[in-house]
């Protein structure tokens, strides 16, 4: 069986057992599982704490039974699509800020798939660059600089 199958098998009974009425569908292309159900807003949780917590611990259990398995991006009623968009605009709004004024702006914590996706939109952009810290916190914040 493949790991993604495994991963929908164990993704449904997971949900199943806290008592959720869902539909998942696999993804292969993005390696990612969509979850229906009218439940949604309460699996998401709060700014999508509990959708990271529910990838979390399937990518450990999925890890488990395939150890070189790729890690599985688990989406609740499109939510990271969405809440992806809305995060890239706020960050072009804040880069026109920067273009304007001169002055470097600070985003709103984010996670690393976050960061990823802001640093790969504006990687060849020419007037303003991004960086962020490094250390070890979970939540950084980027930087938006003239270039």
């Amino acid at each position: 069986m493949e790991p993604l199958d495994t991963a929908q098998e164990i993704l449904d009974a997971m949900l199943g057992y806290l008592g959720f009425a869902a539909s998942v569908t696999a993804d292969p292309e993005n390696h990612a599982l969509q979850v229906a159900s009218s439940d949604g807003k309460l699996l998401i949780g709060p700014d999508g704490e509990r959708l990271e917590q529910i990838t979390h611990l399937l990518n450990r259990l999925l890890i488990e039974r395939f150890p070189d398995a790729p890690r599985v991006q688990v989406d609740i009623e499109n939510y990271l699509a969405s809440r992806d968009y809305r995060m890239i605009e706020e960050a072009e709004e804040a880069a026109a800020r920067v273009m304007v004024t001169g002055a470097t702006v600070k985003l709103e914590p984010m996670n690393s798939y976050q960061r990823r996706l802001v640093h790969n939109h504006f990687k060849d952009h020419p007037r303003v660059r991004t960086w962020s810290p490094e250390d070890n916190a979970r939540l950084k914040r980027i930087s938006i600089c003239p270039r």
